[in-house]
């Protein structure tokens, strides 16, 4: 019995990442705020109900391992993200497509994207922050210009 809790407290111990290695890779996005969070956030400021935002995350690996990103999810299904499946080399850059889609929504918007990596940050959240208005009702005539 007391076998199988070492053998168990050994293989848990292998499977934790080294979280204090300097050599680790790490994420320097090129919105980070200069705050003490390091935190990430594009502002898309105001849109109308039914508009879709493409945005382009840019980051540079700042540690001295590759940057490797196992996942990548959107905190609903109105908020997509693309991420580079192959390793992010020490020192060079990589992107983070989002794409949020604003139909069904409407005020204050802060949709997040969660990145799952072997960098010291892990997960990396990314915000994405603006106001959907409603959409001019379709009904609606257009006015006619002035003659």
């Amino acid at each position: 019995m007391v076998m199988c809790a070492v053998f168990a407290k050994a293989q848990d111990a292998a499977k934790a990442p080294a979280t204090d290695s300097k050599n680790m890779a790490e994420f320097k996005f090129d919105e980070e705020k200069p705050d003490s969070l390091k935190s990430v956030e594009f502002n898309f400021g105001t849109i109308k109900q039914g508009d879709v935002i493409n945005h382009e995350f840019a980051f540079t690996n700042t540690g001295k391992e590759p940057l490797v990103i196992t996942e990548s999810h959107g905190s609903c299904g109105c908020t997509v993200p693309q991420w580079p499946k192959e390793p992010i080399k020490k020192g060079e850059k990589g992107v983070i497509k989002v794409t949020f889609n604003s139909a069904g929504k409407m005020g204050m918007q802060d949709k997040t994207v969660t990145i799952t990596s072997n960098a010291k940050s892990n997960p990396k959240v990314i915000h994405l922050k603006g106001t959907v208005e409603k959409a001019p009702d379709a009904t609606t005539p257009a006015a006619e210009p002035a003659k």
